[in-house]
């Protein structure tokens, strides 16, 4: 039965093997890596949370102290804040890149 309603099922033999092939070395490759827990999938949000977190209040705190050193008409919280962000998310893009280049190495192994 095909998982989905709107798929045939494969014609042939070698139709079958192609697509059950890498559904199964996927299994496999799942079993062999049971280091990736569900707390290690959490420990990943946390450190991109903490990546654009610290940055962020870092950012804000300097912007809150320079603001009342240098009082004016420019708001340097805000421009750090946002300074603060960008160099967060920038930081967070970075981890997802590596964990996603770590996994295309793993999965370039396996071939």
């Amino acid at each position: 039965m095909p998982d989905r309603p709107d798929e045939a099922p494969p014609a042939t033999p070698h139709e079958l093997s192609e697509e059950v092939g890498p559904k199964e070395a996927r299994k496999v490759r799942a079993r062999r890596t049971k280091d990736r827990t569900l707390w290690v999938g959490l420990g990943m949000f946390g450190i991109i949370g903490w990546s654009v977190s610290v940055p962020t209040v870092i950012g804000a705190l300097l912007g809150v102290w320079l603001d009342r050193r240098l009082p004016g008409s420019f708001s340097w919280t805000l421009a750090l804040l946002l300074g603060g962000v960008t160099l967060g998310c920038f930081n967070a893009w970075y981890w997802i890149s590596q964990e996603r280049e770590a996994i295309d190495a793993e999965e370039e192994n396996d071939r």
